[in-house]
């Protein structure tokens, strides 16, 4: 999905660059080589690596933004004749303001 997007902006910077005039070129070329630079390197390179590098860290929300809504998904609903395993808390970690990011409710952990 970033490959694409960043194509879909390359080509009609690639455009300008293909043009006469030289500054239509520069503008052309820069945005290009940013957008390029940008999809491979930081967005497919390094931004999985530092995921994985901080691993419950990345889902640490700061104080200073306790002002932000609370948002929570409708609870879990088993299939009839199972039961859902419950999540047990972890200490201080369950008076915690959990928070929501890609679709899960997450709690920060204190340490």
């Amino acid at each position: 999905m970033i490959t694409g997007a960043a194509a879909v902006m390359v080509v009609p910077f690639g455009a300008f660059a293909t043009g006469s005039d030289q500054s239509m070129k520069q503008l052309g070329v820069g945005p290009a080589v940013a957008i390029l630079i940008d999809a491979t390197i930081v967005r497919a390179v390094l931004l999985p690596a530092t995921m994985k590098l901080l691993g419950e860290r990345n889902w640490w929300l700061p104080q200073r933004l306790n002002w932000l809504p609370k948002f929570e998904h409708e609870p879990e609903v088993a299939p009839p004749g199972r039961t859902i395993p419950h999540i047990r808390s972890r200490g201080a970690a369950q008076h915690a303001r959990p928070f929501c990011v890609g679709g899960a409710v997450r709690t920060p952990r204190r340490r």
